[in-house]
């Protein structure tokens, strides 16, 4: 086990970590999308195949998500990066492979194009252009008083709408991802498009591969064994396991 991980704020992040039986220095870290945490259904389904598989895993929720300490009024995607640099300082001796659905994906692009420890990278229905993401998805909520769609417990901060503002979009972050890249999208995904990905792959760098999943929403609800078949035979194509 790795012991507490802790942010730089100093906030503590929960996580699971899943052994695996093959080469231990090879790691694959989860992170999870908007308003979800490291105990999404799908997030355990594709951590435990890996396990199964002999792949060393770790599922995280950002600081203010699920278990994790710190507000979840200030989980902006800025700050998720800053999370995920903590998750890998603590990995500092492995090969880490990160793994992000939604808008952990977006994360992953941003922190993938300047850090190279991490040397691979799945998007899972990848968020790419935040602003837009904000405006449709939360545009009739009033910024420090409305909610993230209609959950209480997920309250719309202005400091989160001013980060995806300020972000606009991943898409030219798309070249400086040099690493084997996977992107995972449902071709009926409702939240964030399939041409999501389409734009961003257009942009990036080889090798990189984009798999449609035909008819799978945005959370691979009647889908998952597909997505965890398709992740866990290229983890292992990269690994060599």
């Amino acid at each position: 086990m790795l012991g507490e991980i802790r942010n730089a704020q100093g906030e503590l992040l929960d996580y699971a970590f899943h052994p695996g039986t093959t080469n231990s220095q090879n790691i694959v870290v989860i992170g999870h999308g908007v308003t979800g945490n490291k105990d999404r259904p799908f997030v355990v389904a594709l951590a435990a195949a890996l396990e199964q598989a002999g792949i060393t895993t770790l599922r995280f929720s950002f600081s203010g998500n699920g278990d994790s300490a710190g507000s979840f009024t200030d989980s902006t995607i800025s700050k998720e990066v800053e999370d995920l640099g903590a998750i890998l300082d603590a990995l500092s001796d492995h090969t880490v492979c990160y793994i992000g659905h939604s808008m952990g994906g977006a994360v992953g692009v941003m922190r993938a194009s300047t850090d190279p420890r991490i040397k691979y990278l799945v998007s899972l229905a990848g968020m790419v252009h935040t602003a837009k993401f904000a405006a449709v998805e939360f545009g009739d909520a009033t910024p420090d008083a409305g909610f993230m769609w209609d959950e209480e417990d997920c309250p719309l901060s202005q400091k989160y709408v001013d980060d995806m503002n300020q972000i606009d979009s991943v898409v030219e972050l798309g070249t400086q991802v040099r690493v084997p890249w996977l992107l995972v999208h449902g071709s009926e995904d409702d939240v964030v498009p399939i041409e999501e990905s389409h734009d961003i792959i257009a942009k990036a760098n080889q090798p990189n591969e984009l798999f449609v999943i035909e008819g799978s929403n945005h959370v691979f609800s009647e889908h998952t064994e597909v997505m965890v078949e398709k992740v866990v035979a290229w983890v292992r194509e990269q690994f060599g396991t």
